[in-house]
């Protein structure tokens, strides 16, 4: 009988091709699959072959209920017919029969199913690997277009879709083709008639499913927008529930929810209702088909055209016949939504690639010991440097600038000047367009990039905490920390009474139920850069979430950390870098102007003028 149907199915663009590329992605797995396909198709057989053998069974029961005959007639004794004895020995032979047929239909189905179950899980966790190995050589510029959402769903959403519909699909459709084409032969094998009358209830079922669901599409189609249209504003009202009711949009809140909330109602009504018509709807076909199938039966019996047994036989062979017909439309709706999940993963698993660089040599030799590399002395130099996130549209035009050792650079500017590119283009997060960036006169593109970020600690405006102790957080992927380095890290930034504070300390566990503000988070992400201890150090906007006192601390610990290393600072607010060794000054993409704090002012141009206007801000 027919299931209750799902939502509409997203159709891929080229269903062919992308089967294609599934199955040669799962060709290490093809041998169980084709031998769990065969197990299956064999479990089929069997469970077609009882019918058969429970009309054999039937028919020497009857045969031994019927009376004994003599010359042609019935012998009796004392007024009434003598009756010819059942063959036990027939009956209990077949019976065994059967329970091994039905034994060995059980069996060998929970072999398939293991199979298959096992084959799909390893076909997610080996889709998961691949995007999880894409996504570290996927450049930046990728990320740039798309939403971390969209890969989130791809890794997760669309990889359990290909497991579970092409786990539920594969042994669905040769298990149904298999009964379909059995049981229609059994029952043309038994009786023709019967078999016609069975096949035209079973078309007029697909008739009026087909009809059922051609009205209920569009139904289903109106209840997943409009179930986006109610998912959508409650998000939006809860990601933003204190502007609502600091503007009283309540009222015209609740509004909008209702009349979302009215449609999903509707929608969702008419495509359930009409779904849920589905299994009466085919359960009345299919006892129309037994009826049928019994009156003709009984008429040919009688006729003594066919034996009991065939009708018995024909009762189980009906509902062996009509429950393929709806299985088959489920699989295919399964493997739509499964090509449709395909596609997506495999379009992202195709996006261009980083070029791989395992050739290349290190910057610097490694520490046989800890295997790091060395560090550098800290010289950055920016030779006519040139980059666009777009091709044909730069951002970056003709940069240059010469760094020494243990300098601080500030690099100041209004938005979109340029300032984050270039310090993402230094960490080689980006390739440039042209020119060409040196550390200790090494051109940074000749050495691997993981070789790059080595030289490096980078505390950005947008903080990460992950999932772990504040221990792991501060020392984050930096091997031999020691407890004394991490409490030092958070004293100097001012974190550590905050954590002393929590219940576990140090050894409290990070998590979204965690009471971190934001500016503590950037507390934590300067001590982590702290204990990384790079010879240049990196500070983008990294007191912007905090407040004037933890700022003047953290611009203390900043000043000791800054000492011995090359560090560039990026600032909005300029009270911050006066002290810088040199301060460029950038616009749409140029360094205008460069020099000293004190330089700049006696210059009268484009940094006097931010400056003062932050000034002029400030005091009135």
């Amino acid at each position: 009988m027919a299931k209750r149907m799902r939502g509409p199915v997203e159709k891929p663009a080229d269903f062919g091709g992308v089967m294609k590329k599934l199955m040669r992605y799962c060709r290490r797995w093809v041998p169980a699959v084709v031998v769990a396909l065969v197990l299956g198709a064999v479990a089929t057989i069997c469970q077609i072959a009882g019918p058969n053998e429970l009309k054999n069974m039937t028919n020497a029961i009857v045969d031994g209920l019927k009376p004994r005959m003599a010359g042609g007639k019935p012998v009796i004794v004392n007024g009434a017919p003598v009756l010819a004895s059942v063959d036990m020995d027939q009956v209990t032979r077949i019976a065994w029969i059967l329970v091994c047929l039905y034994a060995a239909y059980a069996i060998l189905g929970y072999v398939q199913h293991w199979m298959i179950a096992t084959v799909t899980q390893r076909v997610g966790q080996s889709l998961r690997e691949s995007i999880s190995r894409k996504i570290n050589r996927l450049p930046l510029k990728y990320f740039d277009r798309t939403s971390f959402g969209d890969v989130l769903s791809r890794i997760t959403n669309d990889v359990d879709a290909i497991g579970q519909t092409l786990g539920q699909s594969l042994g669905m459709l040769i298990t149904s083709t298999t009964l379909f084409i059995g049981s229609l032969a059994m029952m043309l094998y038994n009786n023709v008639i019967m078999t016609l009358c069975a096949v035209v209830a079973s078309l007029l079922g697909m008739v009026i499913m087909t009809v059922i669901m051609h009205f209920s599409q569009k139904y289903f189609v109106a209840q997943q927008l409009a179930l986006g249209n109610v998912n959508g504003h409650v998000e939006e009202m809860y990601s933003g529930h204190i502007v609502v009711k600091a503007y009283n949009g309540e009222a015209d809140s609740i509004r909008r929810f209702e009349r979302y909330n009215n449609d999903l109602y509707d929608s969702a009504w008419r495509s359930q209702f009409l779904s849920g018509l589905m299994n009466p709807l085919m359960n009345l076909i299919g006892n129309l088909g037994f009826v049928a199938v019994c009156i003709a039966g009984g008429a040919l019996a009688i006729n003594g055209k066919i034996e009991f047994g065939v009708i018995v036989a024909f009762m189980m062979y009906v509902r062996l016949f009509t429950q393929p017909l709806s299985q088959f439309a489920q699989a295919f709706q399964n493997l739509q939504r499964c090509a449709a999940a395909s596609e997506r993963v495999f379009g992202f698993l195709e996006e261009p690639e980083m070029s791989d660089e395992t050739d290349k040599p290190a910057l610097l030799g490694r520490d046989p010991k800890t295997g790091k590399a060395e560090r550098v002395r800290g010289d950055v130099e920016f030779r006519h440097v040139s980059f666009g996130y777009e091709p044909g549209r730069p951002i970056i035009h003709d940069f240059s600038a010469s760094v020494k050792a243990g300098q601080k650079i500030a690099i100041v500017g209004p938005t979109g000047a340029g300032k984050s590119t270039m310090v993402n283009l230094l960490m080689r997060f980006y390739d440039i367009d042209g020119g060409s960036m040196t550390i200790d006169g090494i051109d940074t593109s000749t050495v691997p990039r993981a070789n790059v970020h080595e030289q490096f600690s980078m505390v950005l405006q947008d903080t990460w905490v992950f999932r772990g102790t504040v221990k792991e957080n501060v020392a984050y992927d930096k091997k031999g920390v020691t407890d004394k380095q991490i409490e030092d890290a958070c004293k100097a930034v001012g974190l550590d009474h905050y954590v002393r504070s929590l219940p576990q300390g140090y050894d409290t566990v990070l998590d979204d139920n965690s009471s971190l503000s934001q500016g503590q988070r950037q507390l934590l992400t300067i001590a982590r850069a702290m204990v990384q201890d790079a010879p240049i150090l990196i500070l983008d906007e990294a007191t912007s979430s905090v407040d004037t006192r933890t700022e003047e601390l953290i611009q203390k610990a900043m000043d000791e950390l800054t000492v011995g290393r090359t560090s560039f600072v990026i600032a909005h607010r300029l009270s911050t870098i006066r002290d810088a060794d040199m301060i460029l000054v950038m616009n749409h993409g140029d360094v205008v102007e460069r020099g000293t704090h004190e330089e700049l002012l006696r210059r009268g141009g484009f940094y006097a003028d931010l400056y003062n206007s932050q000034f002029t801000s400030l005091v009135a």
